[in-house]
């Protein structure tokens, strides 16, 4: 266990406390059969989310400030993807900020999720929807959608139920539309709350990949073309997924004591960050 200190608004219990929390219920979702995974996804946030007041999740969204920070952040890598007819839809949208603000460039948004975590307050854009998930299913017609994202989302999956998702996001994706995925990767993690406690993540990250990993995931489900973006504050640059998957293996050939403080430097953070655009 590392040294903890406060981080944030957090103190050190806490942070204790979420981890506890969040490593027993994330171990029942482990656990479960795929049939119990079906209903578990929502149960299991919404309860941590009721068992820890002071998770990240809940304080973003009381605060304008770091909410519309995140969302300007992922708004000027995801504005290069959206044009003024599409339809676009957000796997795992949370407070659905961000799709809020997609509203205004593009003919009609979809955001999926397991739980409603929208704000009664919320005022929804006309041309929005919300839709429940089970975890694995996009309940939207199929060949409906241009661009698809989500962001910080693969890693909370269930890896027996990675591929089904992805499947179903590959059927609601209309020919040449591009599905675009932002999450952590392994070599830098932990980076969920057992980053403090453990040398893996133990809590609601199910599984954090590598982008050789995930690569050959999309391609088992049916993407033909898959491109990653390295770069950061706005300023991205496409290359063949080949660059970070070798990078990665020569990292994993270095001993654990130095491939992590390797990968977590700039700017090789910026390359092994995963950001995969696939287009079906």
């Amino acid at each position: 266990m590392k040294n903890l200190r406060k981080i944030g608004h957090r103190s050190p219990d806490q942070i204790r406390e979420h981890y506890e929390i969040a490593k027993a219920l994330s171990n029942r979702l482990r656990n479960a059969s795929k049939e119990e995974r079906r209903f578990l996804y929502s149960v299991l946030y919404d309860e941590v989310l009721r068992r820890v007041p002071h998770h990240p999740r809940l304080t973003r969204k009381s605060s304008p400030t770091e909410t519309n920070r995140d969302v300007v952040a992922q708004m000027k890598f995801l504005k290069v993807f959206l044009k003024e007819g599409d339809t676009f839809l957000e796997v795992g949208s949370g407070d659905c900020a961000l799709s809020f603000e997609v509203s205004k460039f593009v003919k009609q948004v979809f955001a999926i999720d397991v739980c409603d975590t929208i704000g009664k307050s919320a005022i929804s854009p006309e041309n929005f929807s919300l839709i429940l998930s089970n975890g694995t299913s996009i309940p939207i017609p199929e060949n409906s959608v241009n661009v698809a994202y989500s962001h910080q989302l693969m890693e909370h999956l269930h890896p027996d139920d990675a591929l089904d998702q992805l499947r179903n996001i590959y059927s609601a994706l209309t020919p040449g539309g591009r599905y675009i995925c932002i999450t952590p990767n392994r070599l830098k993690g932990p980076h969920d709350i057992s980053k403090y406690f453990d040398e893996i993540a133990t809590c609601f990250h199910l599984k954090e990949y590598i982008n050789s990993e995930l690569s050959s995931l999309f391609r088992d489900a049916g993407f033909s073309k898959i491109r990653v973006y390295a770069g950061m504050k706005g300023k991205y640059m496409s290359c063949s997924a080949m660059l970070p998957i070798v990078f990665e293996k020569l990292l994993y050939a270095l001993p654990s004591c130095l491939r992590r403080p390797i990968a977590r430097s700039w700017p090789i953070k910026s390359l092994l960050g995963i950001k995969l655009v696939a287009i079906k």
